[in-house]
């Protein structure tokens, strides 16, 4: 918790999620593909439909066709809605309204055929993303009102097949992150801002078990941040000045499994775990070495399960459906109002229509019921803000809407 100018003043919490919500537990985004979402991602390091498995599993690039190009979008809308009280009350204000705003994500990949047992493969993809926004006079003003984040991830990658039943494949992540926060303060509105490049990798693995039958297995490293920016206050330009922090994500482990029950329908699981126990505690400092502010975060590591099946209806049309559950990350101690991440259960359906032997069109839906997160939030006081605590709950749900043109050539 900051124990100067900016309560919360977390570069860091903002790497959370869209709106705390959107999708995975935490600060990941799952969104890469519209052609996954039907079937909840269910067993999305197996599958291999498409080049979007450049990002959940790289070897599956040597099960595609000579050359292939995804381009998706996904619509998100989290609703975010407090219920609670703020102590001291005297602060007084309102509830904050709905602090989920509508974001729009895209993705692209492209995938070739080097030689017969070689693929080679690019994506373009946003693993996190945050944007909460209270109203400005809400009770927890003082903690949080705008909390925004975006990320832009180069994925190239490489795969090869080592056998008739077996492919291996690797990837490079490139990625930008820039974050903008904003709360009161007892000398106007503070907004921090900061930004940083880093770098890490994906593996995988591809398993042709059987005939029918394919069990993937993915990991996607840590990535460590050092986030570079400045704190300014409205009120008093004397206490601005430049900060940093470091931030580390999480990595995770995959283990998928697809299964062709006939002709006309297959079958499909995953277990995804994700470390987020690296995110124990955040640091801020002035880049004169002075300790602005600390957070300890102790979040879990945690596990998300799916199953999903498909219908083959016809030739051109298939039909998708899926359920899935996220574990929570972090318990109501230190749950915060930049991040009111909970546990979630999706249901999700979908569906392909296959325009032509080169292209197909799929199109996803999933609404996500979110158990009602607690919040027991408190910050000191410092020079300049009052201390204060926030205890309540929030009414969460999450809808997603994705649509993805497929081309092979």
């Amino acid at each position: 918790m900051l124990s100067f100018p900016l309560n919360r003043l977390s570069v860091g919490l903002a790497l959370a999620g869209l709106s705390g919500l959107a999708d995975a537990a935490g600060f990941a985004l799952i969104e890469q593909n519209a052609s996954g979402l039907g079937n909840a991602y269910a067993g999305a390091a197996a599958v291999a439909e498409d080049a979007s498995t450049v990002y959940f599993n790289p070897a599956g690039m040597t099960l595609l066709p000579d050359r292939q190009f995804v381009v998706a979008g996904h619509l998100i809308k989290p609703k975010t809605e407090f219920s609670g009280t703020v102590t001291p009350a005297a602060i007084g204000g309102g509830q904050g309204g709905d602090a989920g705003d509508l974001a729009f994500v895209p993705n692209a990949y492209f995938a070739f055929r080097v030689t017969p047992q070689m693929h080679l493969g690019i994506g373009l993809n946003s693993p996190f993303g945050l944007k909460t926004e209270y109203d400005p006079g809400w009770i927890g003003r003082y903690q949080a009102i705008t909390s925004e984040l975006k990320t832009v991830n180069i994925n190239p990658s490489v795969a090869y097949k080592v056998s008739d039943t077996l492919a291996i494949g690797a990837g490079l992540n490139l990625q930008r992150v820039d974050a903008e926060l904003t709360n009161l303060t007892g000398v106007g509105l503070a907004k921090v801002q900061g930004d940083d490049y880093g770098w890490g990798f994906n593996v995988g693995a591809l398993w042709q078990l059987a005939p029918n039958t394919r069990l993937g297995l993915a990991y996607r490293s840590a990535i460590d941040y050092k986030l570079d920016g400045d704190v300014r206050f409205s009120g008093m330009p004397a206490l601005n000045g430049d900060i940093t922090a470091k931030v580390t994500t999480p990595d995770s482990a995959s283990l998928s499994v697809f299964h062709q029950l006939n002709a006309k329908w297959d079958v499909l699981a995953d277990i995804t775990w994700t470390g987020w126990s690296k995110f124990d505690k955040l640091a801020i400092y002035r880049t004169s070495g002075a300790l602005l502010s600390y957070t300890p975060e102790n979040w879990q590591d945690i596990l998300r399960y799916s199953l999903g099946a498909t219908w083959h209806v016809s030739d051109k049309l298939s039909l998708r459906g899926g359920i899935a559950y996220d574990e929570a990350p972090v318990s109501d101690r230190y749950r915060t109002p930049r991040i009111p991440d909970g546990a979630r259960t999706w249901v999700a359906v979908g569906g392909q229509y296959r325009l032509s032997r080169q292209g197909a069109l799929d199109v996803g839906y999933a609404h996500l019921f979110v158990n009602d997160p607690g919040l027991d939030a408190a910050a000191p006081a410092t020079l300049i803000t009052p201390a204060n605590t926030l205890k309540g709950d929030y009414q969460s749900q999450v809808d997603i809407l994705s649509v993805q043109y497929t081309h092979s050539f």
